[in-house]
């Protein structure tokens, strides 16, 4: 063990190594970058990037005035997506709270909803929707749907034969069998551990590749690339000793990253923790690479940070780490595969929440191989051609 050790001090790396260790403890801004945006952006990107919608502002025009009309209007509120802000005396009074962005939503009961309730017919509502945002209204779209057919399961206990509708609807009718769903792996539908899984994967790369940048404009700043070429370190050892510091300091953030996510969001650990942490470190090599190949075509750091502003945001939003790959247009929805982001995003997701072992997550694996290869392979060469 001793002449293992011995050995090691007697490398060329190992002083540049030290060299780098020290310079990076004297940076203080460098040291609270790593521990405190990742820490802040994950609790925000996990609170705030939520695909869940409530509080919609529902303004109602009761015509019918009858005790089936509002047990229709408090079957909206008691769902708690929506909230009735103002009732109006009439549509046109409701269209234009609509048309000047007061209200999110409209509903509007037939003066003969009661008559048509008492005859056992099929009574129909009107749901308008603000489309101006089309994402909130598909959702506020689909929590109607539920409202509406739970409300047809409670009257149709009450009443056989008696089904409500919103306006252009087909009534439901009461078959023989029954659809029981099951929801796996996320029961409770917490839309924090899809965006959290995510998040991970886009802080790894971008944090590698804004403070691999960096580490390496600096080194062009000061000037002491020069100093380093005059000592014995051949240009790969140079490269090696630069990265090296960043990748252990970086890796440190998936442990920081899971135990925020583990204390703040509940996010389960059901799979291996070794894959999980191999794939975060290639996605660390990843972001380097990017950083250090950025890098070599920048003389400050105002250039490399301008150039990662045309990387690093497609990389995030074309990744399905904050929204389903399936929401995209069918053509890019291929471009995703050439994004280490979303291989991530399908380990983590596979590991924590599904116990997903080798032998499902290998392919995304081996892409982050790629990826990590091909990055700091490029990048190395171009700097270790610039040293020379």
């Amino acid at each position: 063990m001793k002449h293992f050790i011995n050995m090691i001090r007697c490398w060329r790396l190992w002083p540049l190594f030290l060299k780098e260790l020290r310079q990076i403890k004297a940076d203080k801004k460098l040291v609270v970058s790593l521990i405190l945006p990742p820490t802040v952006q994950l609790l925000i990107f996990g609170f705030a990037l939520n695909p869940e919608v409530t509080n919609l502002r529902l303004g109602v025009v009761d015509e019918s005035r009858s005790a089936a009309s509002r047990e229709v209007v408090s079957a909206f509120v008691e769902s708690r997506s929506f909230h009735v802000a103002e009732s109006f005396q009439s549509s046109a009074e409701l269209g234009a709270a609509l048309s000047a962005g007061k209200l999110d939503a409209g509903l509007i009961v037939p003066s003969n909803f009661a008559e048509q309730r008492q005859r056992r017919e099929t009574a129909r509502v009107q749901l308008l929707l603000d489309a101006v945002n089309s994402n909130t209204a598909g959702i506020a779209s689909g929590y109607a749907a539920r409202i509406i057919a739970a409300l047809n399961q409670r009257i149709a206990q009450d009443s056989p034969g008696v089904a409500l509708t919103t306006a252009g609807g087909s009534p439901s009718a009461r078959g023989q069998f029954v659809a029981r769903v099951a929801l796996l792996f996320n029961p409770g539908l917490e839309s924090a551990w899809f965006i959290v899984t995510g998040v991970i994967g886009i802080l790894l790369v971008l944090n590698g590749s804004i403070i691999g940048s960096a580490a390496m404009v600096k080194e062009k700043e000061v000037g002491t690339i020069e100093q380093l070429l005059m000592t014995p370190a051949q240009a790969v050892e140079i490269v090696t000793a630069k990265i090296a510091p960043l990748f252990v300091l970086l890796s440190t953030q998936i442990v920081l990253a899971l135990t925020v996510s583990y204390l703040v969001f509940g996010l389960p650990i059901r799979g291996s923790l070794v894959l999980l942490f191999a794939a975060g470190m290639l996605c660390v090599l990843v972001g380097i690479g990017i950083g250090t190949f950025l890098a070599t075509f920048s003389k400050s750091q105002q250039q490399a940070q301008l150039m990662g502003f045309f990387i690093n945001p497609p990389l995030s939003m074309l990744s399905g780490a904050t929204t389903p790959v399936e929401a995209m247009p069918t053509w890019m929805q291929p471009l995703t595969q050439l994004n280490p982001i979303c291989h991530f995003a399908t380990i983590a997701r596979g590991v924590l929440l599904r116990g997903a072992g080798l032998e499902a997550i290998y392919p995304n694996l081996l892409a982050l191989v790629g990826f990590a290869v091909v990055l700091v392979g490029v990048s190395a060469w171009r700097f270790r051609k610039q040293l020379g």
